[in-house]
């Protein structure tokens, strides 16, 4: 069965490995099965839920879609925009706070994390950036969502919000109740300085994450500094329960590889931590390097990321603005 896939990131800046292999590589690989049609929007209008500098965030809308192009995203087979330069976007989400309920909100817990104990403060984007999320995803009848843990309860959202609109409009299936694609290793990416928190690029350590934009030098450091324990590498999956550095260095190894968590392990049983650090560092470098480079190159054309986020818009405006139609005309505008 053919799949719509649809997905977004943050041009927060600054991507990193985390990013990569949570995200990024996995939409490359659903872009290479021939039966996908793939949408990946640069998501700027989530961006300025907090406050942005706009100087920084024109230049990380650039850098977002560099490092997609970098990674292997092919924009002449997927379509590749940023969310502001197609307007459905925004009315559907106005639209759709309108089906939504609070008490759904109210249990998203991303928000509780992210606003913190002084959410009054927080923006009101913060608060209902979830059914912005689900305009984007319903505006293209996305079938499959690429998603993290941190995402499933939004994904629920959309569909909730979905299944509402459908039956307050009377209208069968119109919107589309998209299924989540869960990827089900590797997907959280941990500090190299702390296996236990997620690596971020707010961490004000440097050393704590793999850039996309690290050369060589900087990965081999960084991996010759990254946390680690005592002990020897262990011969059984069970063996890291209590041992989260090794878990993330391995796990990091494996997703490179593309080989399942076990197969390292039998890999490296028994071996010190320098040796391993040696060959994760060669298949990082081996990895990274080329997309840092080319990240580097295509920054420096912003001609070229500017026309292919046009043109990708023009693509994704002609399939936006048809569906946000219909759904004016439902709700009798």
């Amino acid at each position: 069965m053919n799949k719509k896939i649809f997905s977004g990131v943050q041009p927060t800046g600054n991507l990193h490995l985390g990013n990569y292999l949570g995200a990024i590589k996995n939409f490359v690989e659903l872009q290479n099965q021939k039966e996908n049609e793939c949408i990946f929007c640069v998501v700027d209008l989530h961006a300025i839920t907090v406050k942005q500098d706009p100087k920084e965030l024109k230049k990380n809308i650039r850098e977002t879609t560099a490092t997609f192009i970098a990674s292997g995203i092919d924009p002449s087979s997927s379509i590749i925009f940023n969310q502001s330069m197609v307007p459905a976007h925004s009315e559907a989400a106005w639209i759709l706070s309108c089906v939504s309920r609070i008490g759904w909100l109210n249990r998203m817990t991303q928000f509780k994390e992210k606003a913190g104990k002084d959410k009054e403060n927080a923006s009101i984007g913060l608060y209902s950036y979830p059914v912005l999320m689900a305009a984007d995803i319903l505006l293209y009848d996305a079938t499959h969502v690429p998603v993290g843990d941190d995402q499933k309860q939004h994904l629920e959202l959309c569909r909730d919000i979905a299944q509402k609109f459908n039956n307050d409009f009377n209208t069968h299936e119109f919107l589309r109740a998209p299924e989540p694609l869960i990827q089900k290793q590797f997907s959280r990416i941990m500090s190299l300085k702390d296996g236990m928190k997620k690596m971020s690029k707010s961490d004000p350590s440097d050393l704590s994450r793999i850039n996309l934009t690290d050369d060589k030098d900087q990965i081999v450091n960084k991996i010759k500094k990254a946390k680690t324990d005592p002990l020897l590498l262990p011969g059984k999956i069970k063996n890291l329960d209590e041992r989260p550095e090794a878990e993330n260095l391995l796990g990091i190894y494996s997703s490179l590889k593309n080989q399942n968590l076990e197969d390292s392990i039998n890999e490296f049983n028994g071996k010190n931590f320098s040796e391993f650090k040696e060959k994760l560092s060669e298949v990082l470098t081996e990895k990274i390097e080329p997309i840092s480079q080319e990240i580097k190159k295509l920054l420096n054309d912003k001609k070229y990321l500017d026309t292919i986020l046009l043109e990708g818009s023009v693509k994704a405006d002609k399939i936006a603005s048809k569906k946000i139609k219909e759904i004016k005309e439902l709700v009798g505008f």
